[in-house]
């Protein structure tokens, strides 16, 4: 199970957990050891996620060179979709306010949801849960989107996390 945690930086309630040791990017993706999770059914952080935001908030501070980093909401299909879809944007920006209260500039980050339009497992087996999670993506280096991407990823924007 330590090996599916290390593929992707994932915030799932299957996968919660302590920090583990850095962060780095692995396959247009940010990697970690660890998960942050949210209360069942909200955008709600759980307390063990601080450690792992910690490591996130840490990386970024250190590569000022990752000008924009997308914060993509995803969920296992089950439910009602639109609601699932607001859900997922409402995780994206609970990670980013997060982020940005800890010091991260809010102009590089941007929280988008994907419902359950991106699943990495089949919905109707077992391991759906890892569905449900929350992947970063660096989108722009020193001011210049990442391989002729939208900055989106394709996903609805949660909104301005600057306030403007």
């Amino acid at each position: 199970m330590k090996s599916m945690t290390k593929t992707v930086l994932l915030v799932s309630l299957a996968f919660a957990g302590t920090a583990g040791a850095g962060v780095t990017i692995e396959n247009g993706r940010l990697k970690t050891d660890a998960q942050p999770g949210f209360v069942t059914g909200t955008d709600e952080l759980t307390p063990e996620s601080g450690a792992v935001l910690e490591e996130i908030k840490d990386f970024l501070a250190a590569k000022s060179y990752l000008s924009l980093v997308r914060i993509e909401g995803h969920l296992a299909a089950g439910g009602v979709e639109s609601l699932e879809q607001a859900l997922s944007e409402a995780r994206a920006m609970a990670i980013a306010r997060w982020l940005v209260s800890h010091g991260i500039n809010c102009e590089r980050l941007l929280p988008v949801g994907f419902g359950v339009t991106k699943p990495v497992v089949a919905n109707d087996g077992p391991e759906r849960a890892l569905n449900t999670r929350i992947e970063f993506a660096p989108a722009a280096l020193r001011g210049r989107l990442i391989g002729g991407m939208p900055a989106d990823g394709g996903g609805k924007v949660s909104g301005d996390v600057c306030g403007k």
